[in-house]
């Protein structure tokens, strides 16, 4: 059993980026925040339950879904509401949106709005990390959909023949988009003949697990093994976690995809409630303890919003600062 206050702290980060994507839907749907806006909620133990694993030093790659694993990886929520706002006080300066957060000095390499492009990144700094003979690992986060993304599988390829210390994490929410529609994981023989996106990776020789990726506890406790492999030298593994986003796939998705009852019977599993019931049942927090944690990072979002709000815009001749282009082009 993991310590009563590690407990906790992984119950405030799920509980916080619950309430940072609940309010910026409120405030997307109010015309507040510009560009697209992909929420997380729902999916909080994935990201929790893997970045509990890691330590300083250790890096994420994320995807065009990234507030979870920015929060849950320590990136500032003040810096990452500025940013959504566009003001200069953003993590990225106002300049990168929703889909392009990243923050190097907690090891967050960026958000990623190219489906399946965190793999050859993590990959990248994996080999880094390899040479320089350190411990530390990297996880790339993606989606199910990224499983059919090339760039994917040649990071699978890669990292499997150099033994890199990454752990991909597949964050299956059932749907996967594509040029036309959004594909359910149901319907995966229309996408690939395999069973699942576990059984993919055996054919690059790469350990995986398939996850309750509703329960935090189940998530963490597999990630630590990958992790802990990783750290030996052993090569990389997978997690296929099952989850379900709340929201669209994007703010302003009519979700005509799928109904009303499926979406409540997610909502039965919710994680928060999963391992709100968990640590009531073993003692480790009452119900007043868990909801004074809820307030408080209602509190802090509440802050961050007000941060944004006050913040300026940058200044136009900031436009082509830390802006960078292939030099050849």
């Amino acid at each position: 059993m993991l310590p009563p206050e590690k407990l906790l702290d992984m119950y405030y980060k799920m509980v916080l980026i619950r309430a940072f994507e609940d309010k910026v839907h409120e405030l997307f749907a109010q015309g507040k925040i510009p560009g697209f806006v992909h929420l997380y909620a729902g999916e909080e133990a994935v990201a929790v339950g893997v970045i509990s694993n890691l330590k300083k030093g250790d890096y994420i790659t994320s995807t065009h879904r990234g507030h979870g694993h920015c929060i849950a990886m320590g990136v500032d929520i003040k810096g990452m509401m500025a940013e959504l706002f566009g003001r200069k006080t953003g993590t990225c300066k106002g300049k990168g949106g929703s889909m392009h957060i990243a923050d190097f000095e907690v090891g967050m390499l960026g958000a990623n709005g190219i489906v399946g492009a965190g793999g050859p990144l993590a990959v990248g700094a994996a080999l880094a990390l390899k040479y320089k003979g350190t411990d530390n690992v990297v996880v790339c986060f993606a989606g199910d959909g990224a499983q059919n993304q090339g760039a994917i599988l040649e990071s699978l390829n890669l990292a499997a023949i150099w033994k890199l210390p990454v752990i991909f994490v597949v964050e299956d929410n059932q749907y996967a988009i594509s040029l036309r529609s959004l594909t359910p994981s149901k319907l995966q023989p229309r996408t690939s003949t395999a069973r699942s996106v576990a059984e993919r990776a055996v054919g690059f020789g790469i350990p995986s697990v398939t996850v309750d990726g509703q329960d935090v506890l189940a998530v963490y406790e597999a990630a630590k093994a990958a992790v802990e492999r990783a750290r030996r030298g052993e090569g990389p593994s997978l997690l296929d976690c099952k989850t379900y986003r709340y929201y669209g796939h994007f703010e302003g998705d009519p979700m005509v995809y799928r109904s009303v009852e499926e979406i409540e019977e997610w909502r039965k599993r919710d994680p928060i409630l999963l391992f709100k019931q968990r640590l009531i049942r073993d003692g480790i927090a009452t119900e007043e303890l868990l909801e004074d944690i809820r307030r408080r990072a209602v509190k802090e979002v509440e802050d961050a919003v007000e941060f944004a709000e006050r913040s300026p815009y940058p200044e136009p001749s900031e436009a082509y600062t830390d802006v960078f282009t292939d030099p050849y082009y």
